[in-house]
């Protein structure tokens, strides 16, 4: 049974799990019966980040124009354009036992692809979870339901990995932003063009 977590909660990952190594993230959603006109593209993004909070370079942002770091840490699963259908929209796979000595924290987050122009928000988005997944026994280990916290709101940091005294932890985070990929990018150190 995954542990199910609220806003702001924190959970161990790795202390009451030895040898975990191999996760999966998994980010869903469903989109209201809205219509703006336009198809709903979400996208899920990691943002290995040091202990400034920030990324050391563009290549710790790991996203559909750049699906894997390269100390094969962090892996994108691919861009899913529609959401559509039951269980995981987008994946990422982390191997903890790679993520680089610089970086102290992995977050995870969501966004909607062209907001702005096609008048959309997290308002009109339902259902929206991350889960991790231990890879090896294929069992869930946390489960974090955002609940229907957003309104005018185009991107959303869902969750975080961290260490901690040489452990993992998990941080429920859901913390909304508007202005989309651009201010997540903004608030990690990457700079958008």
């Amino acid at each position: 049974m995954p542990i199910s977590l609220t806003k702001g909660q924190k959970v161990d990952l790795t202390k009451g799990n030895p040898g975990l190594k191999n996760i999966m993230v998994g980010l869903g959603w469903d989109v209201n019966e809205f219509d703006t006109g336009y198809d709903f593209d979400l996208d899920a993004s990691a943002f290995m980040l040091g202990s400034n909070g920030r990324c050391p370079t563009e290549k710790e942002f790991i996203f559909y124009g750049n699906l894997e770091h390269s100390s094969g840490a962090v892996k994108h699963m691919g861009d899913n354009l529609t959401g559509e259908g039951e269980g995981d929209d987008e994946e990422i796979q982390v191997d903890l036992s790679l993520i680089p000595n610089n970086i102290d924290r992995v977050a995870f987050t969501v966004t909607i692809y062209d907001a702005d122009r096609r008048r959309q928000n997290f308002g009109q988005v339902s259902n929206a979870y991350i889960r991790i997944v231990d890879l090896v026994t294929g069992r869930e280990m946390i489960r974090y339901d955002l609940g229907e916290d957003f309104s005018i709101e185009t991107a959303v940091v869902v969750g975080e990995i961290y260490r901690n005294n040489g452990e993992w932890k998990f941080n429920a985070i859901g913390s909304g932003y508007q202005g989309g990929l651009a201010a997540l990018c903004g608030s990690f150190g990457i700079e958008v063009a």
